[in-house]
């Protein structure tokens, strides 16, 4: 079977990278990305194969409008003489579209249900596969067909956490000689065609923790490594690269996140994590809230965060999250294979 995964942006590596290594066994894979974000850099990390088609348009509607058919017909050329079978992807909105034109099956994840480049995706898929938690409305407001949706257990970050238990566990040991605490920081996903939320909101906050603690900031792209770069945040490490996530949790202390996917990685992972998300909450992120894995306080400030830091201890990875994310992967797995 010949397989087809398009990266559309970071976090998806994690998400697919066990199971790419797995099907790769008995199949072909074809690996395509976007360059957005840290994700090129990451599967270069990682070593995966892949061709980066197309480009990302940047924050506009209209220039996002404008690339995505581009986009589309750019994918349909790459892959026209390739004979896919089956097309996979999270939250990339091309590819569904891409493998209905080839004739070819798509299983489109996704749960984020304030994305309009759902309703494409939706419309083209074969099969929809969303975390147990997102609502049935918002599911029938991009027009997702319930005949096509599939329901997994918990959320997606416990598809591929479960691994790291044991990393996290040898690390709390190795660090407990070093007292000062170590902050990382997530800033909002300002090119996102659903976030409309503040940008720059966490300058202040930044300031004010940084002679305080170990603070490590987690640029989405240039842009934002070139703001907080200025001489003002002189003391709080920019990391230029990519991190993968097994080096930043065994050594956070504090997560602050103001983007969706690596807060609810290290909520689910234990690590005392406050979401500073500006916009609208997301139904996962109401979930782990109901399961008090995480805060949420977007006016957050300086004092507020260095207070949690100190009475706040890191817990053991969430069991029930991880345990269901085995199951999730097992069903993802099964869309893939058998349709």
């Amino acid at each position: 079977m010949n397989i087809w995964f398009d990266i559309s942006n970071s976090p998806h590596i994690n998400l697919f990278r066990g199971m790419m290594c797995d099907l790769a066994r008995s199949h072909e894979l074809v690996v395509t990305a976007r360059p957005l974000a840290n994700t090129v850099q990451l599967l270069q990390l990682h070593d995966i194969e892949h061709t980066v088609v197309g480009k990302h348009y940047g924050a506009a509607r209209l220039a996002k409008a404008y690339g995505y058919p581009v986009r589309v017909c750019q994918l349909w050329s790459f892959l026209r003489d390739k004979r896919i079978d089956v097309a996979v992807s999270q939250s990339s909105f091309h590819s569904p579209v891409v493998a209905r034109l080839l004739g070819a099956r798509s299983v489109y994840m996704n749960d984020n249900e304030h994305a309009l480049g759902n309703i494409p995706a939706f419309l083209a898929a074969s099969a929809i596969l969303v975390p147990e938690c997102l609502s049935t409305r918002n599911l029938r407001l991009q027009y997702a067909s319930p005949r096509k949706v599939r329901r997994y257990p918990g959320v997606k970050e416990g598809i591929y956490l479960h691994p790291l238990d044991a990393v996290l566990r040898r690390a709390r040991r190795e660090r407990s000689d070093k007292p000062r605490r170590r902050i990382y920081v997530r800033p909002e996903p300002w090119t996102a065609q659903y976030y409309n939320g503040a940008v720059n909101f966490l300058d202040d906050l930044l300031l004010g923790l940084k002679s305080e603690a170990s603070v490590t900031l987690l640029p989405r792209d240039g842009e934002q490594a070139k703001h907080y770069g200025q001489p003002r945040f002189k003391g709080i490490r920019v990391v230029a690269g990519a991190l993968d996530i097994a080096e930043i949790a065994p050594d956070c202390d504090l997560f602050i996140g103001a983007g969706g996917t690596m807060t609810r990685e290290m909520a689910v992972l234990g690590i005392p994590t406050i979401s500073v998300y500006q916009d609208k909450l997301l139904d996962v992120d109401r979930y782990l809230l109901a399961r008090e894995a995480l805060l949420h306080r977007p006016s957050l400030t300086a004092v507020e965060a260095l207070r949690h830091l100190e009475q706040s201890t890191r817990r053991s990875p969430n069991r029930e999250l991880l345990q269901k994310g085995r199951l999730a992967c097992d069903m993802v797995k099964s869309a893939i294979l058998n349709g």
